[in-house]
């Protein structure tokens, strides 16, 4: 299909889900007036939409992604969907039904029939169409892949992934936080890992034809509570010994950095008076081992490629919150590359060789999660701009390719099966 390229005039975005991943994006978007400006934001929560606003008066808001959509004439030239995981489907649907170019959060659904839904209403409508897959984005990326396309490895026979999550950004976001429940966002392999089978699959070019998946919640239980622990951080003896405790994680955040990711996720009162109340009134002051979470805390997925080669994924709560671990196996060399740089041995020559990507940013949401948050963004405006979906590398059926291997590992994990990789 052809897409009228925007000429003349930077491209007009609205975003739909003000929170912490529309305010990222729409960070890029401020930095960069001259390529984009945001004209329209939905959200429920004033303040949210304030964030994403910046000030501007000419921002027009909605508190209902519905009444967007229903404008007589379209408000944008593309729509960023950055609702929770389960707010996804509908705004998705309705948005490609109108016309708009859609950038969307991932994951595409918590289910495969969702998933395949929005794929379908996308190649439907025809629309530019892109997942936030940021890992495919970040400068780290580009070295990984063009050392694999240069054929120095020669043919990538073993894959090792490791996702460090982090002690404390699990105990944030995945105990604590929005994605805490299988049931009210997703597994913890889609909400965090599907980035690292995408990732997979990107770099080495091979699909993804099995797998099969072992992980639990093992250590956040209720039943691991110490003797002595109280409910809440705040009223709890034992708070200068967990590693988990609230005032810990936040507070010197807010003391030495002010009003920045995590601390403004968990209030709009990004003071220490307003993040100690928070803590003491709301869900991230609950104890690791008293809150109502459900998805795993360690997980592992055991890859077979098309080709019948192999990989495995891990991804572990119980690490320091950095960059992805990588070892790539060829035929010819051998990659390992920790998120910023990557040695490759040339078994030919037998000499190792350093290449440094440079300066990108942190693993987290606090800091453009290596770069990758700022190059979805300048690929995909880049994209409606000149009416060119080649500009984006996490398109439709790449993406709902990629899910479709995440829906088989959790096919696996609960069920102790082999499971193979539909295609699409």
């Amino acid at each position: 299909m052809q897409h009228t390229p925007v000429v003349g005039r930077p491209v007009r975005i609205a975003i739909i889900g003000a929170g912490n991943r529309g305010q990222s994006y729409a960070s890029w978007v401020h930095a960069n007036p001259d390529r984009a400006r945001i004209v329209a934001v939905a959200d429920p929560r004033p303040f949210q939409r304030g964030v994403i606003a910046a000030g501007d008066p000419e921002v027009r808001h909605f508190e209902d992604w519905r009444e967007l959509v229903a404008e007589p004439a379209r408000v944008a030239d593309m729509v960023i969907v950055s609702t929770q995981d389960r707010q996804h489907v509908e705004p998705a649907v309705a948005c490609a039904e109108r016309g708009y170019a859609i950038l969307m959060e991932k994951p595409l659904a918590p289910t495969e029939e969702e998933s395949r839904r929005i794929v379908a209403a996308i190649e439907s409508a025809g629309v530019l169409f892109g997942v936030c897959h940021v890992m495919r984005y970040m400068p780290y990326t580009d070295l990984v892949k063009s050392v694999v396309d240069s054929g120095v490895l020669g043919d990538i026979i073993n894959v090792q992934h490791l996702e460090p999550v982090g002690w404390w950004h699990m105990a944030h976001s995945y105990v604590r936080g929005p994605w805490r429940r299988e049931d009210l966002a997703t597994p913890m392999l889609l909400a965090k890992s599907s980035h690292d089978l995408d990732w997979i699959r990107y770099v080495t070019g091979k699909r993804i034809a099995a797998v099969a998946s072992f992980g639990s919640r093992h250590h956040f239980r209720h039943e691991n509570k110490p003797a002595l622990a109280a409910d809440r951080c705040l009223d709890c003896p034992l708070q200068e010994t967990c590693p988990y405790a609230a005032q810990k994680l936040y507070l010197p955040v807010v003391r030495e950095e002010g009003a920045v990711w995590p601390v403004t996720v968990i209030t709009d009162d990004a003071t220490e008076e307003g993040v100690t109340e928070a803590l003491r009134t709301g869900p991230y002051g609950v104890c690791v081992y008293a809150a109502d979470n459900t998805v795993v805390d360690n997980q592992v997925v055991a890859l077979q490629f098309e080709d019948g080669t192999a990989g495995t994924f891990t991804m572990t709560a119980f690490s320091e919150q950095e960059h992805r671990k990588t070892q790539l196996f060829g035929s010819h060399g051998m990659l390992d590359g920790d998120g910023e740089r990557v040695r490759v041995t040339d078994f030919r020559t037998g000499e190792s060789t350093v290449h440094e990507t440079g300066p990108t940013g942190a693993a987290n949401a606090g800091g453009d999660h290596g770069g990758g948050d700022g190059g979805v963004m300048s690929a995909f405006v880049a994209a409606v701009a000149a009416g060119d979906p080649d500009l984006i590398r996490s398109g439709p059926r790449e993406s709902l390719d990629s899910h479709l291997a995440v829906f088989a590992a959790e096919r696996s994990r609960h069920a102790g099966t082999v499971e193979a990789v539909p295609r699409y």
